[in-house]
């Protein structure tokens, strides 16, 4: 048996401020904290989640010195990721409990995780009450120093040894926040009164502490040691996820999630008020919400949701249909360094008809496929009658005498596995789609054995690296069974199975309610036996890439499942893709990108993307960003101007008179159109010769 920590475990440790002259007071005293203790429910709830991943997630881990450790670690980077609040001392008297996290879980004595948690709540009131002693209203900060620089990265850098190298690392965190202020054109008493604000209202969510706060952290710092997609659920957000699941929620139309200090966006609901906004992408992190549209009688200010409880967020951000709300975002492109850029959004239902897949045809207007008709199906999600909408689209593009199809899955995040079986059953005759297991060795072979064949042309499926899980499952099958050419990015790589449980059991009787966990039970593979897991889907026709595969998606997910392989199912491939061709195309592809202005745009971006991608600092020099604002607004301008040139129109002073020809232009499906073309212009000279 471990042997404990002797001492006694104290929640009322002596806290002590620096002496600083307070320019905005605190409008809270380190005495309104809460002394946080573990519930009744707690421990039994710790010791349900704990048999559950150990008896029943896929890698059938063992809950020992070597997972104790890795938990401990993760739920002290959950409570100070970016080492802004605990000193070196602190994480090196943390080394002793190390090893017994695994003995708390499994018994469900949890006094150890609330100390750790106590300590960061104080830790967090005495950076907060600091950083409000450097807003003086009558001494604004210097913008003007040379080669001043915010580290916002710091994941990566030594902890602070002291409160005063601590201080130097607040004192830049204030400066970079006044600065953004200040670019978005407020003068120095009007960033002061809004960051005294906002360093209040962080204070204020401190002393809101609560017991489930602390169980929440340190069940998911168990979950997100085991894989990237299990977690566990606190009452408030396991009664979220069933409304979210059945769509009763008026809002934008996202689905959110706590990562460290940030809340991301891990994906948009197709067809939902943020989808459409064409402005917000996974990954990005919601750093503040306002309500009211900018500019109307009922506009407030931001509220900076910074270490907010994620249920708190989403509570801020839905409201009632028909009404606006404006986010402060930082673009997952640019890095927590980047200039927040703010998206007003109106709060609406998220409407079936709104995440239906779509049809249009296609007919280029130039070039040598002029006047040929394309038919694209759009398929925002793997919604449940998917199948039988895109059976109705193939035959309303057929009555239009489409040469050919191409199935968009660009952002689909996946849905229900019997619709990416459905849709590939609608392209093939009969045959399995794919294979699942759960671990132990036993497969499940899911199939399309209709016999039926819906669409028998040319078939293109287009994708990035937000395509994820059924989508995937679906592009494997179309490239293992050689019926469509893939195009596009390398998808996310997501083939894990994962399964929702209640902690709650019929004959509980806590004052409060237990919560819930997600877990991995089972893995995708191909139907040649590859797991779309880490690797996704290579596509057959390479388009230009941000990233790398190995930098986005599930690869880049800590603790993700590794790629395997199983045994590989019985199937006919239909042999319309050919390597010879595929290598054709894609030379073909690579010519017209180097003459396409818009794909010039696209390698100058990724060249600015790829040289500021390591960067973990930001110029706090007020005249520097500026310039970054103005040449990044020049440049816009410019390339609007340059199209409005090859459309033979007049051009424009600002983008905001910028006609929407000029700004709603779609290079990757463009030249998706063009390799589909050369594609069934190939297959015919094929079946000629």
């Amino acid at each position: 048996m471990k042997q404990w920590a002797t001492k006694p475990l104290s929640f009322a440790v002596a806290f002590l401020l620096p002496v600083v002259a307070l320019a905005i007071p605190p409008k809270y005293d380190v005495q309104q904290l809460p002394s946080l203790q573990q519930e009744e429910q707690h421990e039994v709830a710790s010791k349900r989640v704990t048999s559950f991943f150990t008896r029943y997630h896929f890698n059938h881990m063992e809950l020992n010195n070597a997972l104790s450790e890795k938990i401990e670690a993760r739920y002290i980077k959950m409570l100070d990721y970016n080492k802004m609040f605990f000193l070196a001392e602190d994480i090196k008297k943390y080394e002793e409990y190390r090893h017994l996290f695994d003995e708390m879980l499994n018994n469900g004595e949890l006094d150890i995780a609330y100390q750790i948690y106590t300590d960061n709540l104080e830790r967090r009131f005495e950076r907060y009450t600091y950083a409000l002693s450097l807003l003086d209203p009558k001494k604004p900060m210097d913008f003007t120093e040379a080669n001043d620089k915010y580290y916002y990265d710091r994941e990566d850098a030594k902890w602070a040894t002291s409160k005063e190298e601590l201080n130097e690392i607040w004192h830049d965190r204030v400066k970079y926040d006044a600065l953004n202020l200040k670019l978005a054109g407020k003068d120095w008493p009007e960033i002061t009164e809004t960051l005294g604000k906002r360093y209040n209202s962080a204070l204020h969510r401190l002393t809101q502490s609560e017991s489930e706060d602390v169980f929440q952290t340190l069940m998911n710092a168990f979950a997100r040691s085991i894989d990237a997609h299990t977690s566990y659920l606190s009452p408030r957000n396991a009664e979220r996820f069933q409304q979210d699941m059945n769509l009763q929620l008026e809002g934008i139309g996202a689905v959110l999630q706590a990562e460290y200090d940030y809340t991301v966006i891990r994906s948009l609901v197709p067809g939902g008020p943020a989808d459409k906004t064409d402005k917000l992408d996974p990954e990005d992190k919601i750093i503040g919400v306002a309500q009211g549209a900018a500019g109307s009688d009922d506009a407030e200010d931001f509220v900076d949701v910074i270490g907010w409880r994620l249920d708190d967020v989403v509570d801020l951000i839905k409201g009632p249909k028909g009404t606006a709300v404006r986010l402060q975002i930082l673009k997952s492109s640019q890095g927590a360094g980047g200039t927040p850029k703010v998206v007003e959004i109106v709060r609406d239902t998220v409407k079936l008809e709104d995440r239906a897949a779509k049809a249009e045809v296609k007919i280029p207007d130039s070039g040598p496929n002029k006047g040929r008709k394309m038919g694209v199906i759009d398929v925002p999600g793997f919604y449940n009658g998917l199948t039988e909408d895109v059976k109705g689209l193939l035959a309303d593009l057929k009555k239009q005498d489409v040469e050919g199809v191409i199935v968009d899955l660009r952002g689909n995040g996946g849905g229900a596995l019997t619709e990416a079986i459905g849709l590939t059953g609608l392209f093939i005759d009969k045959g399995p789609v794919v294979q699942v297991s759960d671990g132990r060795g036993r497969v499940e072979v899911s199939r399309d054995d209709d016999g039926e064949t819906y669409y028998d042309g040319p078939l293109v499926v287009l994708v990035n690296r937000y395509s994820a899980s059924a989508s995937e499952i679906f592009a494997a099958a179309m490239q293992d069974y050689q019926r469509a050419l893939i195009v596009g990015e390398n998808t996310f790589g997501k083939g894990s199975v994962q399964q929702h449980r209640s902690l709650n059991r019929r004959f509980d009787f806590f004052e409060n309610p237990l919560g819930s966990i997600q877990y991995t039970i089972a893995k995708f593979y191909r139907v040649d036996g590859g797991s779309t897991q880490i690797k996704g889907v290579e596509p057959d026709i390479k388009l230009p890439a941000f990233v790398s595969p190995s930098e986005t998606g599930e690869a880049v997910e800590d603790n993700a499942l590794p790629w395997d392989q199983i045994a590989q199912a019985e199937f006919k491939p239909t042999k319309q893709v050919s390597k010879a061709e595929v290598k054709k195309l894609q030379k073909d592809t690579n010519l017209r990108i180097e003459k396409d202005p818009e794909f010039k745009y696209i390698f100058a971006d990724i060249d600015e993307y790829q040289r500021e991608k390591d960067k973990t600092w930001v110029s706090l020099v007020l005249a520097e960003r500026e310039q970054e604002q103005k040449e990044e607004q020049r440049q816009k301008l410019k390339r609007v101007n340059e199209r409005l040139q090859r459309l033979g129109m007049e051009p424009v002073k600002t983008l905001e008179n910028a006609p929407e020809k000029a700004t709603d232009i779609d290079p990757y499906l463009n030249e998706t159109i063009s390799v589909a073309f050369d594609y069934l212009d190939d297959t015919k000279e094929q079946s000629r010769g």
